[in-house]
């Protein structure tokens, strides 16, 4: 059966983009920024994703070089008698363990779509929003039934095809994504006191960075790189899998990474000037965006629409991101076992499915398990699992993989990765590639556990 490929350049470049962009754009960064330096830490992390973006092209390299999945990839591009084979299932294992959670927190959103637009939320103080929240949490049926509608929303848009289905939907989502974004941007900015917060989020403060000390910073700035960037598990091999080759292949990842980038600082924006506006301290995580920014759209003139507007931009990035890794598993069977689309589809749908449940009841009926300590839940282990382990070991698997003579190799890699117009890489940075790289995976990965668990 022939493959697919995206219809256009702008459908690889936004579904690429799509897959990056998720919430860690818009809740994690840009209170890791605040809490870690301003600007200075914007510095870091911009120099931290230039240091990881090698990873993303050859991530893309060994999926157009294959036209397969990372798992039979694995097996066709290796010499003979090696034994890389023995990882190919990293991209089922690392994207499955990634939509145990993003399937519930992505339901989340959706949910808060619909308490947004029919005013459920307006009148409450901040008591009443945390407590709507925490409701919502605890009630088993409906984390269950937001789950599963964003498990069968994104497997049916799969199960339509590259071109029909992802790249048709996405490139929509990713549209609709910008625009909010814009919207929303100019309404935080234009508010009064709204300067206190763009100082707050992106002033340098020196200080802040030397009280948690460079190591730390470094590690939250690699740590971000790998999440935002979803490099390590082969989700963007299979897109790279899916585009031609007239274009060379570092051009288009800096266009994707600047995109994500984008987003990003753009979503800071949006948070911290609206909270200095209205004398609301920034939180962290869910509470940020689920109990802070309601409590903000309650008092602002027109907040229903707004509140509306800006969980509709947080379910596209949330969407856009499921709809990608199920893409990933569900190519899998197809490349690696040679199922039909729509059987592997359906097969995974009730797979995600499953998988999903302890998460979306970790909320209420197994919130007594506490596996990483007393107050953490299922969602805190797979978190770590995927932002810790899979994914910066991942990407040590690709340097080694792309590098190694007994692997891919060198110059496999870069015929692949230069061919088409457009920007080449960089011949010079094979060494680091080869050897500074990896090191600083090993130390993201270390470090990640002395954060953990000795701090």
């Amino acid at each position: 059966m022939q493959r697919e490929n995206f219809r256009s350049r702008l459908g690889f470049l936004l579904v690429s983009a799509g897959c990056a962009i998720g919430i860690g754009n818009v809740w994690r960064f840009p209170y890791i920024t605040g809490a870690y330096g301003g600007a200075v830490f914007v510095g870091v992390y911009l120099l931290c994703l230039l240091a990881v973006l090698p990873v993303m092209i050859m991530e893309f390299a060994v999926g157009r070089a294959s036209r397969s999945n990372m798992g039979r990839a694995l097996k066709v591009l290796p010499p003979e008698g090696t034994r890389w084979h023995i990882f190919s299932k990293i991209p089922l294992w690392g994207s499955y363990l990634l939509s145990m959670f993003y399937t519930t927190v992505t339901g989340w959103m959706l949910a808060y779509c619909w308490h947004s637009f029919s005013g459920n939320l307006s009148g409450l103080d901040t008591a009443g929003v945390a407590s709507f929240f925490g409701s919502t949490l605890a009630s088993p049926f409906e984390q269950v039934l937001g789950m599963t509608i964003v498990v069968g929303v994104g497997c049916l848009i799969c199960a339509m095809g590259v071109q029909k289905g992802v790249e048709r939907v996405v490139k929509v989502i990713m549209v609709g994504l910008l625009a909010i974004l814009v919207l929303l941007v100019v309404r935080s900015l234009t508010l009064p006191g709204a300067g206190a917060g763009v100082s707050f989020y992106l002033a340098p403060d020196v200080e802040k960075m030397q009280s948690v000390g460079w190591y730390a910073v470094l590690n939250a700035a690699m740590t971000q790189a790998f999440f935002t960037l979803s490099v390590g598990i082969g989700n963007m091999t299979i897109f790279g899998s899916y585009q031609s080759k007239d274009r060379s292949l570092t051009g288009e990842a800096m266009w994707i990474m600047g995109l994500d980038t984008f987003v990003a600082l753009m979503a800071g924006l949006i948070i911290f000037p609206a909270c200095f506006a209205f004398g609301v301290e920034p939180g962290s995580g869910p509470g940020l965006v689920f109990v802070t920014l309601p409590n903000i759209f309650n008092v602002m003139a027109g907040g229903q629409l707004w509140g509306t507007l800006f969980f509709i931009f947080m379910s596209f990035a949330a969407l856009s991101t499921v709809i990608a890794v199920f893409e990933n598993i569900i190519s899998y069977s197809a490349d690696v076992w040679g199922m039909e689309r729509r059987r592997a589809t359906w097969l995974h749908a009730v797979g995600i499915w499953v998988c999903s449940l302890p998460c979306a009841l970790g909320f209420n009926l197994l919130a007594d398990f506490q596996p990483l300590g007393a107050g953490t839940c299922v969602l805190d282990l797979e978190d770590f699992l995927i932002s810790n382990n899979i994914l910066p070991l991942g990407g040590l698997f690709f340097l080694l993989f792309c590098c190694l003579r007994r692997g891919w190799g060198w110059d496999n890699f870069i015929a692949e990765v230069d061919q088409g117009v457009g920007m080449k890489f960089p011949r010079w940075l094979r060494g680091y590639v080869t050897y500074v790289l990896p090191c600083l995976i090993i130390f993201v990965f270390v470090m990640g556990y002395v954060d953990k668990f000795w701090k």
